[in-house]
């Protein structure tokens, strides 16, 4: 690798430490990690602990091993699970450390195994993940998802080059829309942040009632409950640890109202779910609930996850995305929701985050339900914005504000 490659991977380390997770002394870290990333993962480690982290401890993943399961496991045996992994990430969570996932896979690795057997290993995994996802979603502790070229993942995105080249540009790709090899990316990821808070701030002064969505294949109507929050950017964890979720990050979200959802949406692009691609794919919603859907490819992969429970049906996050965004720019598709939702308005079937809904974290199940939010073991994000994409706030009284037009904020901030 070149000289510059190897500053930018270093740079690439401090701002997940420095700005993703705001790592705090004494903080235990957890990172989760493909087996080819140990690279990386060294080196965040080692800016860790020169942020006086006490301990790094690492998971490392191989999707290799994953698909020859599919291929050779008992047709029987996708039910088991290794529940000590779950438990390990829930202790941690909940003891308010610091928590990394790095994240890349191929997104058509299991295109050719058995629908049935990918939604009882997903739902399996869901149901296990059920403790240390419920301390995540009401911002427990601090966390950060991040991204990094697995050989499998560049090949799909950049398939006419070689596999160097392949791993090179995806590497670029990464780095650009993070801000990496720009000048000083903490300085410019504090700006970034300052732009989304400003934006969250001003949609939580208008306090729209309801968001109108009209696009080719779009005509949707979301609502929003009375108490709900628009986020973006930083969060405050309850270890009083403010982070960034996700890197990249362009969105601005909050909660539907789990009831209120009435009309057809076309995603404008695939959906990676459960090493398959669900693609062209449509829904129709009444009165919060998906009652029809269409898909040219993945229609059984789809349909397993909005079986997963009864909430995957209902909707539990509304993001908000401009088509300036630097992964928009890119133009390219990523095939890896981290990016692509940051390429593009979307919304998330399933699970609400508590944290945008007043006192949501301090909310029962049954109370949290009843203020229309929406609850499911599954939360998956997929893409509905476009430059043809025209967003409209409507307020209380029934007053109708142009929010975003052709994809792009009508007010800037």
């Amino acid at each position: 690798m070149s000289e510059q490659f190897e500053k930018n991977l270093e740079q690439y380390a401090e701002l997940i430490v420095r700005v993703g997770l705001n790592l705090r002394a004494g903080q235990k870290l957890i990172i989760r990690v493909p087996i080819e990333g140990a690279p990386l993962a060294r080196l965040v480690a080692a800016s860790a602990y020169r942020a006086g982290a006490c301990l790094v401890d690492v998971l490392y993943s191989d999707e290799h091993l994953t698909l020859i399961r599919y291929e050779n496991a008992p047709r029987d045996s996708f039910a088991e699970f290794p529940a000590y992994r779950s438990k390990a990430l829930a202790e941690y969570a909940g003891q308010g450390e610091a928590m990394l996932a790095i994240v890349g896979e191929d997104p058509d690795l299991l295109k050719d195994q058995d629908p049935a057997l990918i939604a009882i290993a997903q739902k399996t995994a869901m149901t296990h993940a059920r403790e240390y996802l419920d301390y995540i979603t009401t911002n427990r502790n601090n966390w950060l998802v991040v991204a990094m070229p697995i050989p499998s993942w560049a090949a799909k995105v950049f398939p006419g080059l070689s596999a160097d080249e392949q791993m090179q540009k995806l590497w670029e790709a990464i780095f650009k829309v993070t801000r990496i090899g720009q000048g000083d990316p903490v300085a410019l990821w504090k700006e970034h942040l300052r732009q989304l808070t400003a934006r969250s701030t001003l949609l939580n002064e208008k306090h729209y009632a309801a968001l109108k969505y009209r696009a080719p294949g779009t005509d949707l109507t979301i609502g929003l409950p009375e108490k709900h929050l628009w986020a973006g950017g930083q969060e405050l964890a309850a270890n009083g640890i403010t982070f960034v979720a996700n890197m990249p990050t362009e969105e601005v979200f909050t909660m539907p109202h789990k009831d209120r959802v009435d009309g057809v949406i076309r995603a404008t692009l695939p959906l990676s779910y459960g090493g398959t691609l669900i693609e062209n794919f449509s829904l129709t919603f009444k009165e919060g609930k998906v009652v029809d859907f269409k898909a040219e490819k993945g229609q059984e992969v789809l349909q397993s996850l909005l079986d997963t429970d009864e909430g995957a049906r209902r909707l539990g996050e509304v993001a908000l995305v401009p088509q300036s965004s630097p992964v928009a720019q890119a133009k390219m598709m990523f095939f890896n929701t981290l990016f692509d939702e940051n390429a593009s308005s979307h919304l998330a079937f399933g699970k609400a985050y508590p944290f945008t809904m007043q006192g949501g974290d301090a909310m029962t199940e049954e109370q949290f339900a009843a203020e229309g939010g929406n609850n499911s073991l599954a939360h998956v994000d997929f893409m509905v914005g476009s430059e043809k994409m025209d967003i409209d706030g409507v307020m209380a009284d029934g007053k109708v504000e142009p929010l975003i037009r052709g994809g792009e904020w009508v007010t800037p901030v």
